[in-house]
């Protein structure tokens, strides 16, 4: 065993698709089907049931996911040390973010760390809201941007507010809605509603739920996509009605699509979340200048 099969079963494993793990690794399918076998024949068990309809792993297979996130993420961690203590860098600050509401600033505010503390070394790691919680916990996250989750309060780590994102819609402009400057959520009840995973965005997904129930209605969810360009997509192909925050909708929409607020507002918030414990210098230089930014309103504006 080597860690090409265990790089190329985390795909398998993640993607459930022996072609879109392929695609992902740019690499043929057969080849990727057989690194798999070796795996399982080297392990003496099977890790995928796998037939013409389904396609899952199998408890132990579940265990080797688990194990293999582990294994891989510790041996980068410990290539980047080697290579810092060969470069001579002066410290690290890994920094967990969910992508799309942190667009609008997040570019930004790395160049002007980056400009300010020149020798410490930046690793990016976009991750779901979840994970990221899970990965500051164990300490291989410095500090993340995030929206908050159900029972993270266990956790005992420090968090900062950033801002309460309101949700909207996102229609094509020629939507019957797209002339519009707000709608109600009532008058949602009738439409097919595309809105992001809940695993990818609980907060957001949990938020909307609400606000239909506060309605008097039950949403028709049409799809529930993993990405938040997904959602973008099927609106833009006319498959329903997006929901999404304002930021993302600055940030990702396309020109041929209108965002609309939604009333009542509902929000779902973004923040910094941190272990109190990791006070490294690179650290607090970085939260230190979150809240400078956020105090001078550079986060979703100039300044």
């Amino acid at each position: 065993m080597d860690l090409r099969h265990l790089r190329y079963f985390q795909a398998v494993a993640e993607e459930l698709s022996f072609s879109r793990a392929a695609k992902r690794l740019r690499i043929a399918q057969p080849a990727l089907s057989r690194a798999v076998q070796e795996l399982e024949h080297e392990l003496g068990i099977r890790l995928i049931d796998r037939n013409r309809r389904t396609f899952a792993l199998t408890p132990a297979g579940s265990v080797l996911l688990t194990e293999t996130a582990v294994i891989l993420e510790r041996l980068e961690e410990s290539m980047r040390r080697v290579k810092r203590t060969a470069l001579g860098e002066e410290g690290e600050l890994r920094l967990g973010y969910i992508g799309p509401p942190t667009q609008q600033f997040l570019g930004r505010l790395l160049h002007d760390y980056r400009q300010r503390f020149p020798k410490v070394s930046v690793h990016l790691e976009e991750r779901t809201p979840e994970r990221i919680w899970e990965m500051v916990a164990k300490g291989r996250l410095s500090v993340a941007l995030t929206r908050p989750l159900p029972g993270q309060g266990e956790r005992a780590l420090s968090t900062l507010l950033l801002r309460k994102e309101p949700l909207g819609i996102v229609v094509p402009a020629g939507h019957a809605l797209a002339k519009k400057k707000s709608v109600t959520w009532k008058s949602l009840a009738q439409e097919p509603l595309i809105v992001l995973a809940r695993r990818e965005g609980v907060g957001l997904h949990d938020e909307m739920l609400a606000a239909c129930r506060t309605a008097g209605f039950t949403p028709r969810i049409a799809y529930s996509p993993s990405l938040m360009g997904t959602v973008l997509s099927y609106v833009e192909a006319g498959a329903g009605i997006g929901i999404a925050t304002d930021s993302v909708a600055a940030a990702s929409m396309s020109p041929s699509l209108r965002y609309i607020s939604v009333t009542p507002t509902c929000t779902v918030p973004l923040m910094m979340v941190w272990n109190p414990e990791d006070d490294s210098p690179p650290v607090k230089a970085f939260r230190d200048l979150m809240s400078e930014w956020l105090k001078q309103g550079k986060l979703w504006g100039k300044g």
